[in-house]
């Protein structure tokens, strides 16, 4: 499993991070992606999403620094999705669900998002105004449970809700983004230790971690610093798109 197959595999996890990375991103969708499409598919669901959250919280914690120390974070738009998403992403990674419906609707959900963002007017800072939490607590606790079922840390839903209605600007949403996926990740994991049911090893983990670790440094420093605010909105097109792509293929069998 490891040699050829792992080089290709630390090569795609490494891609993977710094392109999430770059929009606040933690990655898990990629890293499900590159690990259900080898041999570690074969160990089920519980265990993917397991080394995907544990690899989000390498990214998104590095995405997070990289955009706050940037000044782009916004606490208050930040708080209320975290509040909301945290219990509900527990009670999703204590669950386990498979299903073709829920693929192909989350195949579609990636698309729809992706085409709406590729066509939102560029966001005005000075229009900008904080959503009250009868708005963000609904969506926050949806995303969260969404996240903990799949195995995402929900960024890849978050990001495109916020920048659509308007709330942030690009990068403002890749940080609150990069705070969220950590926590909901964080309370994925705590969901799966409290159903007695936690498979990660660090062993297996290490040179996992060592390749999203050095992608997830160079995409969020180059999205919080270098990238403009039309660049990020157009990687997270891109990831999306991606995304959808992923899930296309497993639900075709390719």
């Amino acid at each position: 499993m490891l040699e050829a197959v792992g080089v290709v595999i630390i090569i795609g996890l490494f891609l993977v991070a710094a392109l999430y990375s770059s929009v606040g991103h933690g990655g898990g969708s990629g890293y499900l992606a590159i690990l259900s499409l080898t041999s570690y598919g074969a160990l089920g669901s519980v265990w993917l999403k397991q080394y995907a959250w544990s690899l989000n919280l390498i990214v998104a914690g590095i995405a997070f620094y990289h955009y706050h120390k940037a000044g782009h974070h916004i606490l208050k738009l930040t708080i209320p999705f975290i509040v909301a998403s945290i219990p509900f992403a527990m009670v999703g990674g204590y669950l386990e669900m498979d299903g073709v419906v829920f693929d192909l609707l989350l195949t579609l959900t990636f698309v729809w998002a992706a085409y709406r963002l590729y066509f939102v007017r560029e966001v005005d800072e000075d229009s900008l105004v904080i959503p009250e939490m009868k708005e963000t607590l609904p969506i926050g606790a949806s995303i969260g449970f969404v996240s903990g079922i799949v195995g995402i840390g929900g960024g890849i839903f978050l990001s495109p809700t916020i920048h659509l209605k308007k709330w942030a600007t690009p990068k403002a949403t890749a940080a609150t983004a990069a705070l969220f996926i950590w926590m909901n990740s964080a309370a994925g994991l705590l969901g799966s230790v409290y159903s007695d049911e936690l498979y990660v090893e660090i062993d297996v983990l290490a040179p996992f971690a060592f390749a999203v670790l050095l992608g997830g440094v160079l995409g969020s420093r180059f999205g919080s610093k270098v990238a403009s605010q039309n660049l990020v909105k157009g990687v997270l097109v891109g990831v999306l798109l991606i995304a959808a792509a992923r899930r296309a293929i497993q639900l075709i069998g390719i």
